[in-house]
């Protein structure tokens, strides 16, 4: 169970324990959703519309882009960035577990509020993806910046672009794209958990056998259909980080059609608007719905399957300790 629930065989995993499920769900997760963020990225930072209408446009479709990725860089290019990115999603998951866990916890003891409603799940949700985004943003940027850059690089590795990025542009460029990330993340994490433990509760109503009710499938179902949910409704966000992520870095992008520069968040929107219309804010959803539905998927799969394997380890050196 995602959450504290009084009724629930994990109760007894440690923070550690629980800080190390959230850190291999992440990994694993992370490992196999690489292209689709590497897709993902290079749809939001492009300006011109992405359609085949459009001859000035580097990428107009899926297929395509995944083609033209393979073509000029190789399979490779779809895990760009992926040391930080995998950085990134170990930190995260543990912070962001380890907090939830906590908040629900609390809620049960300190309040009337039952850990398991789906207004709990949204406000810790959503504070616990506070909590694992200040911590992983400077990841977060880095990440973006390797996935975006085409051929020549700017950056050769991670370490290069760590002293690149602060002898040029200071400390703070590793924060670039926070306000949005922290705007869009309160909702979309707390949607991600509050409609996971919803949908939970309604497959269990639907699916009547009751073997079908239990393992890994009810988990990745339910968590797809979160991701989906959470990603459409607080999309344009995420596209805002991403364009604000590459400010400074201009040069790297040229390869890939027209660059535009921001002076602020509100430049952002205010140019997108213009510049590219309402659509414009929804550039890159497909790859990014496919990896929401894949990544919160397996991060609830993982995270519950490494919870009750770590429960199930404590059970069995427990019987062994009173065997002996």
């Amino acid at each position: 169970m995602v959450g504290y629930d009084p009724d629930s065989e994990c109760l007894t995993l440690s923070t550690v324990e629980i800080a190390a499920a959230g850190s291999a769900s992440g990994l694993v997760t992370r490992a196999m959703i690489s292209p689709f963020d590497v897709l993902k990225i290079r749809f939001q930072l492009q300006i011109e519309q992405i359609s085949s209408r459009n001859p000035h446009a580097k990428y107009h479709g899926i297929w395509q882009g995944v083609y033209k990725i393979l073509q000029e860089e190789g399979p490779r290019a779809f895990w760009k960035g992926h040391i930080p990115a995998q950085l990134l999603s170990v930190t995260y998951g543990a912070v962001q577990f380890v907090s939830f866990e906590f908040l629900t916890k609390l809620v049960h003891h300190a309040t009337s509020y039952d850990a398991r409603d789906f207004t709990v799940h949204f406000v810790c949700g959503g504070l616990s993806a506070c909590a694992a985004t200040v911590a992983v943003q400077p990841l977060d940027t880095l990440r973006t910046r390797l996935a975006a850059q085409g051929e020549p690089k700017i950056y050769r590795n991670l370490r290069h672009a760590v002293v690149s990025m602060y002898g040029q542009e200071g400390l703070l460029t590793f924060y670039k794209g926070l306000t949005p990330t922290l705007i869009a993340v309160v909702p979309y994490a707390g949607f991600q958990f509050s409609f996971y433990s919803f949908l939970k509760k309604l497959y269990d109503w639907i699916v009547p056998s009751e073997e079908m009710k239990k393992g890994n499938v009810k988990n990745f179902v339910c968590g797809s259909c979160a991701g989906v949910l959470s990603k459409t409704v607080t999309y344009p966000f995420d596209l805002f980080k991403k364009r604000m992520q590459v400010v400074g870095f201009e040069q790297a992008r040229t390869a890939f059609g027209q660059v535009q520069t921001y002076t602020s968040l509100m430049d952002c929107i205010r140019q997108i608007a213009q510049d590219e219309g309402a659509k414009g804010y929804f550039k890159g959803l497909s790859p990014s719905l496919l990896k929401a539905a894949f990544s919160t998927g397996f991060t609830f799969l993982w995270y519950e399957l490494f919870c009750g394997l770590l429960s199930t380890l404590n059970k069995s050196n427990g019987f062994k300790k009173q065997e002996g």
